[in-house]
């Protein structure tokens, strides 16, 4: 089949885990399929298009911008049954891109990964689509653990106009992928009348995390994520305003390291914490760190860092939210905690039992390498597209 593909992110270099996941989606598809990549870039002069064009037929690009509350096109879609950032950030050089593409090709299958790429839904009606990776943990857990009244409404009805998005979007037995069954059931009760919902996990290359790393240092914690995904930052407020005290107080010389983008976002002070900014390669970080710490309280789909860290043999210690979408167990995979004395009583107890610490790893690893290795996958997801093309036309 001929195959185009839409997304947000420019998928190279893989420097968070949606464009991890893409990267692979798509190097999985040119196992049987020609496949085209529409993509959005902060700079498309810059963007390092070789290694996507090396399995990718065309790679074409268009300069994404950024959603701004105050525009006009933001401020009129408050009178929008639609959410008003798809109206503001629509490109008309993307929309370009994709009838140029639509031109040249006859393809198969439309794949649109993630929400902000259905807006161009519109420029191919007769072609089967593929809703990859529709996520509504987001939306929906800001909008039930909003602070106060005016907070609340405003979560409301973003989730109302997000629920009635989602039912135009997923009428008529349209296809879709979710990263996790705890989002296939929150967008199955969203959308009752919704078609098929497959759910494609997040992964990691198993392969790309044996190297031999230096061995782990007592009484450090690792947290990898961007703080441009708010609830990464939320997590981290938390951590070290309610958590990282009242470890310290046990195990003095603890030491907290912090990967990725911080977006300018400021951080309450503890002299315990590292913040290294981007690197390009945290396997190193993580693989000589005692525990990963992983204490979201909102979000959804799977996150991406627990799972690097179990194929480094890094256990895990998160909160249930940051655990969702894994198939896990507490005391087994990973240890689990939703208030800050508990996380800060897993974190002592890890640093303190060597045994439990090895049990978790293995089991951890074991788990990763059978359920989440690409390579397990890819053969699920080639299904899903197969069947999306065959089924899904409007």
């Amino acid at each position: 089949m001929k195959i185009l593909f839409l997304y947000r992110w420019f998928p190279y270099p893989t420097d968070n885990g949606a464009k991890l996941r893409i990267y692979h989606l798509l190097r999985g598809l040119t196992w049987e399929h020609e496949v085209h990549l529409s993509s959005f870039a902060d700079d498309p002069k810059t963007a390092a298009t070789g290694e996507l064009s090396s399995f990718c037929r065309s790679v074409r690009l268009a300069t994404w911008k950024e959603y701004q509350a105050s525009s006009w096109r933001a401020l009129l879609g408050l009178f929008s049954p639609s959410p008003r950032s798809l109206a503001d950030t629509y490109s008309a050089e993307m929309e370009g891109e994709i009838r140029r593409t639509l031109g040249e090709q006859r393809f198969d299958l439309v794949v649109t990964s993630q929400w902000q790429m259905t807006a161009y839904r519109h420029l191919f009606p007769n072609i089967p689509v593929l809703f990859e990776e529709i996520e509504v943990g987001v939306t929906y857990g800001q909008f039930i653990n909003a602070a106060g009244t005016a907070a609340r409404l405003r979560g409301g009805l973003t989730w109302l106009k997000h629920r009635h998005f989602l039912r135009e979007l997923l009428a008529d037995e349209r296809s879709c992928t979710v990263v996790s069954e705890e989002e296939r059931q929150l967008l199955q009760a969203a959308v009752p009348r919704s078609g098929a919902i497959h759910v494609v996990p997040n992964g990691v290359n198993i392969e790309g995390y044996a190297a031999p790393y230096e061995p782990p240092e007592p009484n450090s914690l690792i947290f990898t994520g961007s703080f441009r995904y708010k609830p990464n930052y939320q997590a981290m407020v938390w951590f070290i305003e309610k958590i990282l005290p009242r470890i310290q107080e046990q195990v003095p010389g603890v030491t907290l390291t912090i990967t990725g983008d911080n977006a300018g976002l400021p951080l309450p002070g503890n002299d315990a914490v590292t913040m290294t900014g981007f690197v390009d390669d945290v396997r190193p970080l993580v693989a000589r760190s005692w525990a990963s710490v992983v204490p979201l309280q909102v979000g959804g789909g799977t996150r991406l860092k627990i799972l690097e860290s179990m194929a480094l043999h890094t256990p895990v210690i998160s909160t249930s939210k940051g655990a969702q979408g894994i198939d896990s167990h507490d005391n087994k995979h990973l240890l689990i905690a939703d208030n800050p004395e508990d996380f800060a009583r897993c974190v002592v107890r890890l640093f303190s039992d060597l045994r439990l610490r090895e049990q978790l790893s293995l089991n951890a690893y074991q788990l990763v390498r059978d359920r989440y290795d690409w390579n397990v996958i890819i053969p699920g997801f080639l299904k899903v597209v197969e069947q999306a093309a065959s089924y899904n036309r409007f």
